[in-house]
């Protein structure tokens, strides 16, 4: 069971059918830390954790921005210098959308591990 494959595939199906928010119920630090780097790059509008319910669920509102988004397997291990093969690869265009990564920094996206020169393990995509 992958939980950010699903999380990602909630996200992308919701934005397909107009719906403005998504109630993620697998809670985890890897895919609350995915989405919070989402919101800060104005894919998202908000994430909340709601933890009134049973199990905690995170609350995302959908900003409309997602296209496609999806996790990248296997997780490649990739240097800071070859995360620019990566974008061609996985991304649509040049400077269009986000590769995220785990690096030993914490997670972040392509554009950050390029300038902090950071290499890291590829978990996913969105544009």
């Amino acid at each position: 069971m992958d939980t950010l494959a699903d999380t990602m595939n909630s996200l992308k199906v919701a934005e397909a059918k107009g719906k403005s928010t998504v109630r993620v119920k697998v809670v985890s630090k890897l895919v609350k830390g995915v989405l919070d780097l989402l919101k800060e790059n104005n894919y998202l509008n908000s994430v909340e954790t709601d933890t009134a319910a049973r199990h905690p669920e995170i609350v995302v509102e959908l900003a409309g921005r997602i296209t496609d988004c999806g996790v990248i397997k296997p997780r490649y291990a990739v240097k800071a210098a070859s995360i620019e093969d990566y974008e061609h690869r996985v991304l649509p265009a040049q400077g269009v959308g986000l590769i995220i990564l785990s690096t030993p920094k914490g997670l972040m996206t392509n554009v950050q591990a390029k300038k902090d020169n950071q290499g890291g393990r590829l978990l996913a995509y969105v544009y």
